[in-house]
């Protein structure tokens, strides 16, 4: 071969790569990212969420926030928001991806909306709802600020446009072992117990697992400056208590990371699935209530992301991609009978002293699922996705951890992240093993055994197309 002939096929093939690139819309190293946070603490006095007695704010302690963190490949744009709220609603989510389609150029089935889970925020609206009804959901105040939540969404994605900027990301997978454990226990007389109380003796031993990894994701603008980090951690967000709006743990935690990665850094946290898991040692004597102690699991919490991402591997591949399928889920079954001792409870429920706790739980299910008339639930599972290696999850309530580690082993990605009660929520979702144990969880649980697996099939059927997709695109690279 002459070399006249040899440099036009060297031309060839540089001129073939750039038209590859132009193809998928963007080079390797053309992700930009970009982030913001916007307000959203309600006024004082508000009803607030988390319990079955209404109670209100007197005062705030810190702010809660939306924060929002958009991703752009140059032809696919998707986001991820994170509220300092006990849950999320389908109507807020399709209210606020209107909004946010309507306002930026980010489609809105690519957002995805979780809540932190926090019981130190508002109540969040909503009619469908029998308890919240009867203990403070129908207050206008709830409804004002339930109305304009949508429009704070969109803003927050609108600011994180502004400051788009050329990004590389690095992730991987932390690790604390010592924070979260499962509150459901093996008893020494056969039955499963619910935060049966510390030093119990009669404990036997934890009915299921933890999750103890902790999803990181670092992204960097141009000369390393670090722009922004995403976290997510599988532990039940009610330490605090009392009536002060409060973020809980993740307050202390981002507080505590600030210090080290500077104001300018945009801190994002996420919760995993916790729906049995909570923060509460039974094996230790100590008192774990109140801003202290959320202080110190979040301070420990920031160690572990610390700790974690100093050796952050670099991510291969800056494409996007997402998802998202409804599943439907079969309702809970309760017998006819149920539903007249069902409205005597919840009629009961405003009077001091109230009834036995259970009974309201079972209850208020019932009451919900009649007044749907035993339709089925049709929720979403949601899949985004940036090149073979980063995955996010999105799973619409209280999951049991056992569900979103099997998520996260079926995984083809090195990193998934698993965020419940994002994109609306049903409440508790057990596993299956779970339903014929019963307590709290199971008796509260709207939806029928088996509908956490049906979640966790949609998950992994997503992801293992995502990765395909992922896949090709860096071949025809």
């Amino acid at each position: 071969m002459s070399w006249r002939i040899l440099i036009v096929s060297i031309l060839g093939w540089i001129l073939g790569v750039a038209l590859v690139d132009c193809v998928y819309g963007q080079s390797e190293s053309s992700l930009r990212a970009g982030f913001a946070k916007v307000d959203i603490t309600p006024t004082v006095p508000t009803p607030m969420a988390g319990y079955y007695q209404g109670r209100l704010s007197t005062e705030t302690h810190d702010p809660l926030w939306c924060r929002a963190t958009v991703l752009d490949d140059g032809g696919t744009r998707v986001a991820l928001v994170a509220l300092d709220l006990i849950t999320t609603t389908r109507w807020l989510t399709t209210e606020a991806r209107a909004r946010i389609a309507s306002k930026t150029s980010v489609p809105g089935e690519h957002v995805l909306i979780s809540a932190t889970h926090s019981h130190t925020g508002p109540v969040m609206y909503d009619p469908a709802n029998a308890r919240y009804q009867l203990l403070g959901n129908a207050n206008p105040a709830t409804e004002k600020y339930m109305a304009e939540l949508p429009d704070k969404i969109a803003v927050c994605i609108s600011e994180a446009m502004k400051n788009l900027g050329n990004v590389r990301v690095h992730a991987g997978v932390g690790e604390e072992q010592e924070l979260a454990f499962n509150r459901r226990f093996f008893m020494s007389d056969g039955s499963v117990g619910w935060n049966p109380g510390k030093l119990n003796p009669k404990i036997v031993r934890e009915a299921g697992p933890t999750d103890t990894t902790l999803p990181i994701v670092a992204i960097y603008r141009e000369g390393s400056e670090l722009a922004g980090l995403l976290s997510n951690f599988s532990i039940h967000l009610d330490t605090v208590g009392g009536t002060q709006w409060s973020a809980d743990m993740p307050y202390a935690m981002l507080q505590s990371l600030q210090q080290v990665m500077g104001d300018r850094c945009h801190l994002q946290y996420s919760t995993g699935c916790c729906g049995d898991v909570n923060h509460i040692d039974v094996r230790r004597a100590f008192p774990q209530k109140g801003h202290a102690e959320a202080a110190r699991i979040g301070t420990r919490l920031a160690g572990a992301v610390l700790r974690a991402w100093s050796d952050l591997p670099a991510a291969q591949g800056a494409r996007l991609h997402a998802s998202s399928r409804m599943v439907t889920l079969p309702v809970a079954k309760h017998a006819a009978e149920r539903v007249a001792w069902a409205k005597e409870i919840a009629e009961k429920s405003t009077q001091t002293p109230q009834p036995p706790f259970r009974d309201m739980v079972e209850a208020f299910r019932i009451l919900d699922i009649e007044a749907r008339n035993h339709e089925p639930y049709s929720v979403e599972v949601q899949v985004l996705s940036l090149g073979r290696e980063i995955a996010w999850v999105s799973l619409p309530g209280e999951i049991f951890v056992q569900l979103g580690i099997a998520i996260k082993d079926g995984s083809p990605f090195r990193v998934t992240s698993v965020h419940e009660l994002a994109n609306g929520s049903i409440g508790y979702i057990p596993t299956r093993q779970a339903y014929p144990q019963g307590n709290y969880e199971v008796v509260s649980a709207r939806c029928d055994v088996g509908s956490g697996e049906l979640l966790v099939d949609a998950a992994l059927a997503q992801l293992q197309e995502h990765f395909v997709v992922q896949s090709q695109s860096e071949a025809g690279r």
